[in-house]
């Protein structure tokens, strides 16, 4: 497998499987270091241009996605490329839905969903996803059968 990030690098967070996704806050500087090749943008209004290659799901803050098979694609394709690309997940604090966002994409990765919660908190940050909604949201999240 390619290595697409480097392991430490901020946000960087590692799945089972190896495969490394980054995620993190809008409002903050494009951490130092190559930029992604793709990116999921987490807002509730579509986000500015990027130089790289962009998905954008509609996500109001503090609320779930507004189109959820939109976002399972989303995540799926992430998922899908954070094996070869360098893949980013972001939201403006890099913490709710960029979390509850990661915790999806683990679940693709085989991570148990009654454990893709505490699973994010662990590798990512520790107070991610932040409300009720959302953690339902992952706890009942199941990947599309094959």
């Amino acid at each position: 497998m390619k290595q697409t990030w480097e392991p430490g690098q901020e946000g960087v967070m590692i799945l089972p499987s190896g495969r490394l996704i980054r995620g993190r806050a809008l409002h903050l500087p494009l951490p130092a270091g190559p930029p992604p090749e793709f990116g999921v943008y987490l807002l509730g209004e579509s986000p500015p241009p990027v130089e790289w290659e962009a998905r954008w799901v509609h996500w109001p803050d503090l609320r779930l996605p507004v189109d959820e098979p939109d976002a399972l694609a989303a995540f799926a394709e992430a998922w899908r490329r954070a094996e070869s690309e360098r893949v980013e997940i972001a939201c403006w604090r890099g913490r709710g839905r960029t979390g509850t966002a990661l915790a999806c994409i683990a679940i693709l990765d085989g991570v148990p969903p009654e454990q893709a919660v505490s699973f994010v908190r662990r590798h990512y940050h520790r107070r991610t996803v932040e409300t009720p909604w959302q953690r339902r949201y992952v706890a009942r999240f199941r990947p599309p059968a094959a």
